[in-house]
């Protein structure tokens, strides 16, 4: 047994004046100067704890958290910063945690502090090894680790027993005998107060008993919860007497098995785990703001050895896809997608099999920015983030994709040349790499035309163009198959233009040597929805009919420079002109199997543009774009004073986290607009 966990025990049914309740922290530390009642940390010293380890960079810059932490440390509120990450075992994460990893890990660093892994895990009946083990795979291939600092909920569950007993002693929690529909009833509404159960004046004796008799199974599921005794006219409807245990007698927890009886509620174990683990703030979406008070609550009237402060920021919300867990499930059951590692998925693990490097996720976490205020995240900025990682780390080679052959009919049978071309331009300490030039090669289909418009580059019929590090060839003959479909070109080259030699043209296109390549399927994904807000639009807000019907495109018989043939398995390489691409695990010898991560240009935003402007991208008169380039009718006012006023807003949303609408903002806001209009 750990040293963390040793200190754990059941308490026995003894009388009520017997309870007690232990404040030693596990050997975790606690962070906190300021104690609750006075009550100090049994822990070790901080220094028998280790710092966070070297975590992957997450520039995260200034922003209302960093404030924070920066001010609490120098007002000496504590010693060190101490966060988690707090995820529930209950799925796979996707892009939307992410930023809550990059956060929590990213500001321990920053400030020389320390990041707990914690498992939530509360709900036994969704919960599943599985999903422990790839989130802290998923967590770790995003570029961070927690050393020792690996934790779960149900390592406290003694404690949380021991609290709730505590607060039975105080009257501060009681038994309820309702039914959930009768809960409900007596809640309340948003408008109307709740009313008081008429359990709720039961005697801290007869509620420990019961409660003593529900954790010992000997009380029917869903017959008695166990419910804090705050305010049931609260206008906050979880402070109207929330519950905080329930009975789950035939629980398999993964962790504790069959031994718990009782099952403590997320807000209730949340809450304490952060103060037991010293955690010093402890930071969430803002779907949380509203259970801030009963945070608050629980910490207030128990003897916790630490007080962590909760700070919500704004989640993540990407267009052109779903990161509800429920939504999510949907896809997969319904057969939409091929499993939560479908690289169409915003899940960690199908990005990471799409083949979106770790580092371009960090960076889209940084360029999204931590703040309170809403926001909606073009797709684009993701693939931008990709495309500028990749750019810089990723290997390059020529693909093939729809093979059109060319027969080079000046070169002699059998003869190959081994041309030479770069790894990666930008780095030459990757080296070269081989590339075999034979009688026979490949080009794009796409790159041969037989009527082509005006300036158009590529081969045609007399044309000619240099091959990428190769020669330069003139198309001479068109050979047609009988319905008319063009199957071979017949070529000539000049022998003296090899590897940029000899005179210039003005086109250039990739290749393979037929005989030499190697031959891949080809996964070209594309977005899963072709609408920014999947479901938006529809009266049923069924998001399902806006699936992309292009989002997977498989090519066959796709060819590629011969070396690529033994990559392994997640190699990123830049096929060029043609995209980024990932080797997929279903790779075998002799049978390549490559996915498009993203393409080499934002093709959505030219569709985009077409779509609003007609042809050629320009906006029609009237349309949107010319309505923003219009000037304002005053000529758009000082310059000076609206970079200052806008940077007084910009202050205030990303800095002190306040959301669009603060009265501050609004006023701010306001302000900036009239001084446009001047």
């Amino acid at each position: 047994m750990s040293r963390a966990h040793s200190f754990f025990f059941l308490l026995s049914p003894a009388v009520v004046s017997s309870v007690r309740v232990s404040v030693r922290s596990p050997a975790l530390g606690c962070a906190c100067r300021s104690v609750r009642r006075g009550l100090r940390s049994g822990g070790p010293p901080l220094a028998a704890v280790s710092d966070t380890s070297a975590a992957a960079e997450t520039d995260l810059k200034v922003n209302f958290i960093s404030n924070i932490m920066k001010r609490d440390l120098a007002e000496g509120k504590h010693e060190t910063v101490v966060t988690r990450f707090p995820p529930e075992p209950n799925g796979y994460l996707h892009i939307g945690h992410a930023k809550s990893i990059c956060i929590n890990f990213g500001l321990g660093a920053q400030f020389s502090g320390r990041t707990f892994m914690r498992f939530d895990d509360t709900n036994p009946a969704k919960e599943k090894l599985e999903y422990i083990e790839a989130i802290q795979e998923d967590v770790r291939w995003l570029g961070f680790d927690w050393d020792e600092r690996l934790t779960h909920a149900s390592d406290y569950f003694d404690r949380f027993y021991e609290f709730a007993e505590k607060l039975i002693v105080d009257g501060l929690a009681y038994v309820d005998s309702l039914s959930a529909e009768q809960m409900r009833e007596y809640r309340g509404t948003l408008t109307e107060p709740g009313r008081d159960s008429p359990f709720r004046t039961r005697a801290p004796d007869e509620n420990l008993q019961l409660f003593r008799a529900m954790a010992a199974g000997e009380v029917e599921d869903g017959t008695s919860v166990l419910r804090l005794k705050i305010d049931m006219s609260a206008a906050n409807m979880n402070m109207r007497d929330p519950v905080i245990y329930r009975v789950k007698r035939d629980a398999d927890h993964p962790r504790t098995g069959t031994r718990w009886k009782v099952c403590p509620m997320y807000d209730f174990a949340h809450c304490l785990t952060d103060a037991l683990e010293g955690i010093t703030h402890s930071l969430c979406t803002l779907e949380f703001e509203a259970h801030r008070p009963l945070y608050e609550w629980i910490l207030g009237n128990l003897p916790v050895p630490c007080v962590p402060r909760q700070i919500e920021f704004s989640r993540l919300n990407l267009q052109y896809c779903v990161v509800s867990k429920r939504k999510l499930l949907r896809l997969v059951d319904d057969g939409h997608v091929e499993g939560w590692d479908d690289p169409r998925m915003p899940t960690l693990r199908g990005l990471r099999r799409r083949g979106v490097p770790p580092a371009a996720v960090r960076l889209f976490v940084e360029r999204t920015g931590v703040s309170k205020a809403d926001n909606n995240i073009d797709y684009g900025v993701l693939e931008d983030c990709v495309r500028e990682t990749l750019d810089a780390e990723a290997p390059r080679a020529m693909a093939v994709i729809d093979p059109l052959r060319v027969v080079i009919t000046t070169w002699a049978e059998g003869e190959v040349d081994t041309l030479s071309g770069p790894m990666h331009p930008k780095r030459p300490e990757l080296g070269k790499r081989a590339i075999p030039f034979s009688r026979t090669i490949l080009i794009e289909r796409s790159d041969f035309m037989e009527d082509p418009p005006k300036k158009y580059f590529r081969l045609k019929p007399g044309g000619e163009v240099r091959l990428r590090f190769g020669y330069i060839i003139k198309c001479d003959e068109v050979i047609k198959d009988a319905e008319g479909n063009v199957i071979e070109l017949r070529c000539s080259h000049e022998p003296d233009s090899r590897q940029g030699a000899g005179r210039k043209v003005k086109g250039i296109i990739h290749w393979v040597s037929e005989e030499h390549a190697a031959t891949a399927t080809v996964r070209m994904y594309d977005r899963l929805f072709d609408a920014p807000n999947p479901g938006a639009e529809h009266d049923d807000g069924d998001f399902l009919r806006d699936i992309n019907p292009d989002s997977l495109r498989v090519i066959e018989g796709a060819a590629i420079e011969p070396y690529v043939a033994d990559s392994a398995a997640g190699t990123q390489l830049q096929f060029e002109r043609t995209g980024y691409f990932c080797v997929d695990r279903d790779s075998k010898p002799g049978a390549l199997a490559l996915n498009r991560v993203v393409t080499l240009r934002d093709t959505w935003a030219k569709i985009q543009k077409a779509d609003a402007g007609g042809k050629g991208g320009k906006a029609a008169p009237g349309g949107k774009a010319a309505k923003a380039a219009a000037p304002s009718k005053g000529g758009g006012g000082d310059p000076a004073a609206v970079a200052a006023q806008a940077a007084v807003v910009r202050r205030l949303k990303e800095e002190e986290g306040l959301a669009n609408g603060d009265p501050r903002v609004k006023e701010a806001v306001a302000e900036l607009l009239r001084l446009k209009a001047l």
